[in-house]
């Protein structure tokens, strides 16, 4: 059975489901759904129509296309929901119920009361392995484990299912990485289809790792009862055009992460080190990618979620997130605050092209000598004028390595090894361990705002 069959029965199924209700609230006068209109302090409807040959989103009866970003709020202050509102966003996404400490209930009331919504993640076993947060080596043969997840699972949705901040579940996160069981697409679609029992006012969805032919061809026959697909990915975000023509997907979708290059897609330093942009760098791509494979597609495509609001440590401190360590916002805030609303914030984030370490950049494979005494220098600007102050600072290669976001530990840091760490340019000594290094600088503008760069050095 077709993907369009199985949503036609679907629909059919949800309305049936409505006529009960009605005839339910005439006999007992019971509350229908929540059709959005009048009083928001219970759920609100959300839909997706086909009109014209695209698919759009309907919330509340108001059109609603997504501009938000995947929230993980460590350390705190980095990166906020008061402030993803006030740079112009309108929903936020988690990966879990309780994300970074947070409770679902916070996270939701918090979302509301800045007059966003929320894509609820759902914690969904994974057949991979994996550290730190997540449930991982889960066996989807193993029907007990498989039920008793889909109760654990209803429990959580019961919870949540009428506030009014949430707008769609988010079933598991990217189930597909070192998957080979496809029958991880049945237990999706059985929570969906219990989600759609419990909770006719909210869409459904799984993140999924790219996208391909077998996939969707899983997920059209496996997971049929999906709202939308989700579809995460980072450089090769650029190829998403090409991939949903070439797969022939025709269900709607979101993406639902994107953002910096991953560190899989970019040059290695001899010693296997990935090499990462400056934060300028990152900030044009956010742009390009943006405008590319996002905002491109007016037919499928109904918003996309943003990676990442906040920071985090994977392969290095500054990687992913679009805020710094210590809180302030990078070039890539601003740019997603033009994209959100048309303008630039009125003051905006310092610009860092180049990073130098004895004359030369990531790119040449540095290698030092014990004790070497060499120059490191910056060439940064900021488009406001405002004064910059710098930081540097030294950390070993971390050998911490997950996969697919995986909890990492921040690698040690050397002090006492930089000369006048506060300049543009500095005198840093090498470390007297052999070993894999990177000399990280941080420019500041002194209004919340910083730029990054780091370059892998190896001492002999």
């Amino acid at each position: 059975m077709d993907y369009s069959l199985n949503k036609l029965n679907h629909m059919l199924h949800q309305r049936t489901l409505a006529a009960v209700a009605t005839f339910v609230i005439l006999v007992t006068g019971c509350a229908p759904p929540d059709t959005g209109e009048g009083s928001h302090d219970g759920p609100v409807a959300v839909e997706v129509r086909m009109e014209d040959g695209a698919y759009r989103m309907y919330r509340g009866g108001e059109r609603f296309y997504v501009r938000g970003a995947g929230l993980e709020r460590q350390p705190p202050g980095a990166g906020s929901i008061p402030e993803l509102a006030a740079r112009g966003a309108n929903a936020l996404r988690t990966w879990r119920v309780d994300e970074a400490g947070t409770t679902g209930q916070d996270i939701l009331d918090e979302a509301h009361a800045n007059g966003l919504v929320v894509l609820m993640g759902l914690e969904i076993g994974r057949e991979r392995d994996g550290q730190g947060v997540g449930i991982f080596n889960f066996d989807y043969d193993d029907e007990d484990a498989v039920n008793a997840q889909l109760e654990r699972v209803r429990e959580q949705v019961m919870q949540y299912k009428d506030h009014p901040a949430l707008f769609a579940w988010g079933i598991g996160n990217e189930l597909n990485l070192e998957s080979e069981n496809p029958r991880v697409w049945n237990a999706v679609n059985g929570i969906s289809e219990m989600i759609h029992e419990i909770d006719r006012n909210h869409l459904t969805t799984t993140s999924l790792a790219g996208i391909g032919p077998e996939l969707v061809q899983q997920l059209n026959e496996r997971a049929p009862d999906l709202d939308i697909v989700s579809i995460q990915s980072y450089a090769d975000i650029a190829n998403l055009p090409r991939y949903i023509e070439e797969t022939g997907l025709d269900r709607p979708y979101l993406v639902t992460e994107w953002g910096a290059t991953g560190h899989w897609e970019v040059e290695k330093t001899p010693w296997e080190a990935p090499i990462e942009n400056t934060s300028s760098v990152k900030a044009d791509f956010y742009r390009e990618r943006h405008d590319t494979a996002i905002a491109s597609d007016e037919t499928l495509c109904l918003g996309s979620f943003v990676f990442l609001w906040g920071q985090k440590q994977e392969r290095t401190p500054t990687w992913y997130g679009i805020f710094s360590p210590t809180g302030e916002a990078t070039e890539s805030v601003d740019v997603m605050e033009h994209i959100w609303t048309g303008a630039w914030p009125t003051n905006r984030s310092p610009r860092l092209e180049t990073a130098t370490l004895d004359g030369r950049s990531a790119y040449d494979g540095i290698y030092l000598d014990p004790g070497a005494a060499v120059p490191a220098t910056t060439d940064a600007s900021d488009p406001d004028g405002d004064a910059l102050t710098y930081r540097w600072e030294i950390m070993r290669e971390t050998t911490d390595l997950g996969l697919g976001g995986d909890q990492e530990s921040v690698p040690e840091r050397l002090d006492g090894l930089i000369n006048e760490a506060s300049a543009p340019s500095v005198t840093m000594t090498a470390p007297s361990e052999s070993g894999a290094y990177r000399l990280f600088v941080y420019v500041y503008d002194g209004n919340n705002n910083m730029a990054h760069a780091n370059v892998p050095f190896y001492v002999n």
